[in-house]
């Protein structure tokens, strides 16, 4: 049987969750494998919640014509079932929108010109030659700024040229960094006092106008406002159901195993639930105890006696301690010790008293000091 590790109160073969890991992007290793056991341990909490909901997948496309997995689908399907939100009303919008007008400003637009020297080969001395030619037009234009067309059409070595250099109405990102940059430290109608270079070659910019962004009504943002509110409403509320649902898990213990081939089975051990049947506890245990290991009997004895408790009720005591405090790493290592055995809970009833009750080298009771 393959190693599994506990996360969310889901066991998972490692296997499957180094090969997560892949899909998650992290700083380290340890981060990555993090995720992946996470995001596996949720989608097998959600496919679970679908089975007890009989739910079935009908898989969508998406705009790219992507088809859902049946998984997708059920994972989907859940969450749209389990979930819901209510639709922000127009004085939530309202405040949205006179909190962060900067959020509902149309684009700014520039409108330039420019002349582009490209150089006539790769070397260095190419690049000097465009940039000395540039220069040489700046010169030209601090004399003659009315020229900047004319010398656009007889100089400049882009498709612009046509028109004179003009780049129309530009919006952010429409034009090579370093150009951006370059009119943006331009005032209406200024014609740069220097090149800038760019991966095309040297350009020589004016900037005719800039048009800066005005503030959009609320009637027009209102639907934009609202789908932003409800989607971030949605996601806070899916992030608390999923929170539910793992901690209902690992309120049982190990509430569910992924299989090898990535299904969902039931959990390997659910002490929560055995807790819950103390009858069973109690006709079970002696038993199971008195064969399995007869001096950890022996010593469960002494302490129950000790304590004027049943012996079924201090175990029953021991291990609702246990669930109570037990992380990820504790669940792991009790899954680890019942891995082979016919009575998995009980043999996870062991390993918590076990390691309650001896230690390396030598033997001791747990005594509560008042």
């Amino acid at each position: 049987m393959s190693a599994v590790i506990v996360v969310d109160g889901v066991a998972l073969p490692e296997r499957l969750v180094a090969e997560e890991a892949q899909n998650h992007p992290a700083a380290g290793a340890e981060a990555a494998r993090a995720a992946a056991a996470h995001a596996l341990a949720i989608k097998a909490l959600l496919l679970d919640r679908a089975h007890q909901l009989c739910l079935t997948p009908d898989p969508e496309r998406d705009e790219d014509g992507r088809e859902e997995t049946p998984e997708e689908a059920l994972v989907r399907a859940v969450l749209d079932a389990e979930i819901e939100v209510q639709r922000p009303g127009e004085e939530e919008c309202r405040r949205v929108y006179d909190s962060t007008p900067e959020r509902f400003l149309t684009p700014s637009l520039t409108q330039a010109s420019h002349i582009l020297f490209a150089p006539k080969g790769e070397h260095e001395a190419d690049w000097a030659d465009a940039h000395a030619a540039a220069r040489a037009a700046i010169a030209e234009l601090a004399l003659h700024p009315h020229r900047f067309a004319d010398l656009a059409k007889a100089l400049s070595d882009c498709p612009s040229k046509g028109v004179g250099g003009s780049l129309g109405q530009l919006s952010p990102g429409d034009l090579a960094a370093e150009v951006e940059a370059g009119l943006d430290r331009l005032q209406d109608g200024e014609t740069a006092s220097e090149p800038i270079r760019s991966r095309f070659g040297w350009h020589v910019l004016r900037l005719e106008r800039r048009i800066e962004g005005r503030l959009l009504h609320f009637e027009h943002v209102l639907p934009r406002i609202s789908l932003h509110l409800e989607s971030r409403a949605w996601t806070a509320a899916a992030a608390r159901y999923v929170s539910g649902l793992v901690a209902e898990a690992r309120e049982r213990g190990v509430a569910l195993s992924v299989t090898e081939d990535g299904g969902v089975a039931p959990g390997a051990l659910s002490l929560g639930d055995l807790l819950n049947d103390r009858s069973a506890v109690a006709a079970r245990l002696e038993v199971w105890l008195d064969e399995a290991d007869p001096a950890l009997a022996a010593q469960a004895r002494q302490i129950a006696a000790e304590r004027g408790v049943a012996l079924a009720e201090f175990v029953q005591g021991e291990i609702s301690e246990f669930i109570q405090g037990a992380d990820d790493q504790g669940w792991t290592r009790l899954i680890s010790a019942a891995q082979g055995s016919d009575d998995p809970a009980l043999a996870c009833v062991r390993a918590i008293l076990k390691s309650k009750l001896t230690a390396p080298g030598r033997t001791f009771t747990l005594i509560r000091r008042h």
